[in-house]
């Protein structure tokens, strides 16, 4: 099961927000449909500007494999605060450890809903279909 204390878009990105901070990343499942199980095939992540502001659902970067190019699609709208300085240079951090460590970027909440967001158990049998 994936971790319960966040939310899920059907796109494979997660969000866990905390106060008015979201922290955006992308799932297990997303690396390994990108890389297949072998984290060498990950190639190149493009992740935004600091301060750019992103609506929800936004697209705001992309992350490439050997096999596949996938954009990453932010969950909630807000003001991009922090990018994870590791990930452009280590992605094997997305195949280690995709849930704490291979953050992608922090987003300031802004006002507005969320894009359509599932909880763990409905991103699990999202996930469960594609099997």
């Amino acid at each position: 099961m994936r971790p319960d204390d966040r939310q899920y878009l059907s796109s494979h990105e997660w969000v866990k927000i905390e106060d008015d901070t979201a922290t955006i990343g992308i799932t297990d499942f997303a690396v390994d449909e990108l890389c297949s199980g072998n984290e060498g095939d990950l190639v190149y992540c493009d992740l935004p500007e600091l301060g750019r502001q992103v609506e929800a659902g936004e697209t705001f970067g992309e992350i490439e494999s050997v096999k596949a190019v996938s954009d990453l699609n932010s969950p909630v709208a807000g003001e991009i605060v922090e990018v994870n300085p590791d990930i452009e240079d280590h992605l094997e951090i997305l195949s280690d450890d995709p849930w704490d460590r291979g953050w992608l970027i922090r987003v300031k909440v802004g006002k507005g809903d969320g894009a359509s967001l599932l909880d763990a158990t409905a991103y699990e049998e999202l996930i469960a279909e594609k099997a």
